[in-house]
């Protein structure tokens, strides 16, 4: 994805305002363009702002001291600060001097600002969405468009406040992401439908009906993004282009439920912790031989200093959840399933056709009462290891955080096209819900049921015509679809205790993700028939495949 700044341009030159596939904004033109003019502030300017703010506030006496003077000059006596340099700069007669070296400071930072966004250039072309940037220290990032994964719009609360948006395209393999920073939200939008589109092999573009927006001066864009920024806050962002009646939404009061029933398993985790710990404390001094007294006062200062913590942490937990699934929404576009969730910092996460490899519905035990699922998906994010780990990356595993069946039954939908309704529904009562009579799953014999006590008759797997459904758990409920046009592998092993019991375990392999195809106890000839009928559907479901190039597919289909 990184190649020097020298390299040899691979996209062949298109004249300006043309692409071979079309483009519908002034941004698709092949030619290099800059990002918006506000990007060093957010990139670096917001540092010196606090670094400002600190001086400001260590200096605060200064302050206090120079108002004193001016109003009451006999009580500031006592405020002299004998070695401060600012006393020494006012005693020197140099304040003007020390002005123009602020002043200097300030012009070579905003030139050294400057001369990052002229050298911090994008384009797109028919093949490929590049950024280079660097004045001394080079690089040069390129994504191929056939190879989008996904194309991420995050609105971070400051740059949202002024309508600027950040724009990631999301790769297939590890740190393959190409972030565009900044740009205004309309033009953001702009090009990742661009993106998607040409992604999609469409030969045409969508014009608006006013036509490609004139060209505006830094002033105009500035005023403009401010403007569009305010107006998103109150409105909401991404509405315009989705179907009204593919929007799924949580109620905030549900999510807020949720979660707070969720922090359930965090306070027995850290009050766990805590017993254990007071219960240590009070031994140990038992033993040592302390009075009642001494006792009591050191449980009460164990108390204070891991209790306090503890909620804290419990708090922070899940308030972090809540504030990121806030304002969610899932929707169908033209160009994919649409994803928006955030309160003050927004996440719009765009994911085409065929970019989803496995699908998990799963229930907690604490939210059976309610009716509530979960939805999770494994797809290529672009990033490494660690960056996966984190918080903010597996959120863009999860596409329903909190639903209901008829929520579930709509986002599958969406995430798994190209399968009917009425198989959804028979997902449903099969395998979230089942088993029900005639179970059609191969699960767990009666001999091997020691290895899953509860769940040994749910624990099992079903081969349809276009995925492989795993079925688990009885006291938290899963369901895992793995389509098969998208699925990597499979396999089965054996141990020596299983092959006496005729036994064997499965495995269903996908990109990394919270969706696993782990499978035990199976019977022999099961387990068998998984590997070869897997093998067989996925190769047919493969060659049938058209979501690698699906607007160009459909448009192929739809000739006479």
């Amino acid at each position: 994805m990184s190649t020097p700044e020298h390299a040899p341009d691979a996209a062949a030159p298109v004249a300006p305002g043309t692409l071979p596939d079309g483009g519908s904004s002034s941004l698709a033109d092949g030619d290099w363009h800059r990002m918006h003019p506000l990007t060093p502030l957010f990139k670096g300017g917001l540092a010196l702002l606090v670094v400002a703010g600190i001086v400001i506030t260590n200096m605060r006496d200064k302050f206090i001291a120079w108002a004193v003077r001016l109003f009451a000059p006999d009580e500031a006596g006592y405020m002299g600060q004998s070695g401060d340099p600012v006393d020494w700069v006012l005693e020197n007669d140099l304040v003007l001097l020390a002005l123009l070296a602020v002043l200097g400071l300030v012009v070579l930072l905003v030139a050294i600002f400057w001369f990052l966004w002229r050298f911090q250039q994008f384009r797109i072309t028919g093949d490929h969405v590049e950024v280079r940037k660097g004045l001394l220290f080079r690089s040069h990032r390129r994504a191929p468009l056939d190879r989008v994964q996904g194309v991420n719009l995050t609105r971070p609360f400051p740059a949202r406040l002024i309508g600027l948006a950040k724009l990631e395209v999301v790769g297939a393999g590890n740190d393959a992401n190409v972030p565009l920073e900044y740009l205004s939200t309309t033009k953001a939008e702009a090009v990742r439908a661009d993106i998607l589109r040409l992604a999609a092999g469409a030969r045409s573009a969508r014009m608006t009906a006013a036509g490609a927006a004139p060209s505006q001066t830094a002033r105009e864009q500035i005023l403009g993004s401010v403007n569009a920024g305010v107006s998103g806050l109150i409105e909401g962002v991404d509405l315009a282009d989705v179907a009204p009646e593919s929007v799924v939404k949580i109620p905030a009061g549900r999510l807020i439920g949720s979660q707070l029933i969720s922090a359930v398993l965090w306070i027995l985790f850290f009050g766990a912790i805590y017993l254990i710990s007071i219960v240590a404390m009070y031994l140990g001094m038992t033993a040592d031989g302390e009075d009642s007294a001494e006792i009591t006062i050191g449980l009460i200062g164990l108390s204070l200093g891991m209790g306090i913590p503890l909620v804290i942490a419990v708090v922070g937990i899940t308030w972090a959840q809540i504030s990121k699934s806030l304002r969610y929404s899932i929707a169908s576009t033209a160009d994919g399933v649409r994803i928006t969730f955030g309160l003050l910092t927004t996440v719009t996460e765009t994911l085409p056709p065929g970019r989803i490899f496995a699908v998990e519905v799963s229930q907690s035990l604490l939210w059976r009462p309610f009716g509530w699922w979960t939805v999770k998906i494994n797809r290529m994010t672009g990033k490494s290891a660690a960056q996966q780990s984190s918080g903010n990356a597996q959120q863009f595993n999860i596409v329903l955080p909190v639903g209901r069946r008829a929520d579930v039954e709509r986002v599958l939908g969406l995430v798994l096209p190209g399968i009917a309704p009425q198989e959804i529904a028979a997902m449903w009562e099969n395998g979230v819900t089942g088993p029900v009579a005639d179970d059609p799953y191969r699960t767990i014999p009666r001999r091997a049921a020691w290895r899953r006590p509860l769940s040994w008759k749910r624990h099992g797997y079903r081969l349809t015509a276009h995925a492989v459904l795993v079925r688990r758990g009885y006291l938290w409920r899963r369901l895992a679809v793995f389509p098969l046009a998208r699925l990597q592998s499979v396999s089965i092993s054996q141990s020596p205790l299983e092959r006496l019991q005729r036994v064997a375990r499965g495995q269903i392999h996908s990109v990394a993700g919270p969706v696993t195809g782990n499978l035990s106890g199976l019977e022999r000839d099961d387990a068998i028939a998984l590997l070869d009928g897997v093998s067989r559907a996925a190769a047919v479901a493969a060659s049938a495949d058209r979501t690698h190039r699906w607007a160009e597919h459909a448009a192929e289909a739809a000739q006479p």
